[in-house]
């Protein structure tokens, strides 16, 4: 990795903004969707009428010592991700805006080698893509691991944290689609390969509108999570894999057991694996890796589902040999992507 090189680019974007938010009312984080639009755009300030010509004059020169080519797409990934870790600084970002951090999204693309196969032609979803982070993750390490034809959609009703995963993928070279939207509504892909998501936690408030929704609530406000990983399975092909980020307590309120009938009903569990605590701030915002498969002629209920707690990443020998226990499963039960 050129480390510094990414630290200096990373400061030089820090620079930008600043200067952007010193003549603006903007937020950081659209300080930042607005520098990268003119990077895009062969590096010209293109919204210059609330700026000062000494602030167009800085950026125009700041601009031409920016070279985001120079780097690997996984880089850049890092490079942005620097900004967005700013950000979260500098502004109050609640926990389900905030992106996955990269050691969950490592162990996602993990198990995702682990049940495809590198010349299948695979369709991601993300129902909940935010700033992109998790399935640009996912996506940079399996083609640098020699996966050949990828294919990203990305959904999201927040229009901030989608610029920023759109230019992040446009900075990226990525092949992904995003979708300005509510993923509760119809999704604009059906029978994708695998689902990768960071479920966000709470309640949705719009009680009318999930009414066909096996998992929504009788009273009250519905789970969102629950929600979102239904409407995750309806988008999924037969023998397709969702790989959900979860609350580690999923499973342990009244009103999983709809959840439950309906994983049943339409797909199979295969796995929930606990996270590294140390991964959390607190018990209450532990999560879990929760592998669901999507009902078909060629897939099956394992016949031990895959349960444990990641070891801490601090102990290497340990934790190589929990990812060995996950292969040996993997290949007993003969799980996988199937063609």
């Amino acid at each position: 990795m050129k480390l510094e090189e990414i630290k200096a680019t990373y400061e030089l974007l820090e620079q930008g903004i600043q200067l952007i938010l010193a003549d603006t009312d903007l937020s950081y984080l659209d300080a930042f969707v607005r520098l990268a639009d003119d990077l895009l755009s062969d590096g010209e300030v293109y919204q210059a009428d609330d700026l000062t010509a000494e602030t167009v004059e800085q950026l125009t020169e700041l601009y031409q010592k920016i070279d985001l080519r120079q780097f690997a797409k996984e880089e850049v990934r890092q490079v942005v991700q620097l900004v967005l870790l700013k950000s979260y600084r500098q502004e109050k970002i609640q926990a389900n805006h905030q992106m996955t951090p990269d050691s969950i999204g490592v162990l996602l693309e993990y198990l995702v080698e682990k049940i495809t196969q590198p010349d299948q032609k695979l369709e991601f979803l993300d129902i909940t893509v935010g700033t992109g982070n998790l399935l640009a993750t996912v996506m940079n390490r399996l083609e640098a691991n020699g996966w050949k034809s990828l294919h990203g959609v990305g959904v999201d009703n927040d229009d901030t944290l989608l610029a920023i995963a759109s230019l992040a993928a446009q900075f990226e070279d990525q092949n992904l689609d995003l979708y300005h939207q509510d993923a509760i509504d119809d999704l604009p892909v059906a029978n994708v390969d695998v689902v990768v998501s960071d479920l966000p936690v709470g309640y949705y408030p719009l009680d009318e509108r999930v009414q066909d929704f096996a998992t929504h609530a009788k009273e009250g406000h519905s789970y969102v999570h629950h929600l979102l990983i239904e409407q995750a399975l309806n988008a999924l092909r037969p023998g397709g894999f969702g790989l959900f980020v979860i609350p580690r307590g999923l499973f342990e309120s009244a009103e999983a057991q709809s959840l439950i009938k309906q994983i049943q009903a339409v797909g199979y569990l295969q796995g929930l694996l606990n996270l590294p605590e140390e991964l959390f701030a607190s018990k209450q915002s532990q999560k879990s890796i929760l592998l669901l498969q999507k009902k078909d002629s060629n897939a099956q209920q394992v016949q031990q589902v895959l349960l444990g707690d990641f070891p801490s990443f601090k102990d290497q020998a340990e934790f190589g040999g929990f990812l060995t226990q996950i292969e040996q499963w993997i290949a007993a039960e003969k799980l996988g992507l199937k063609k």
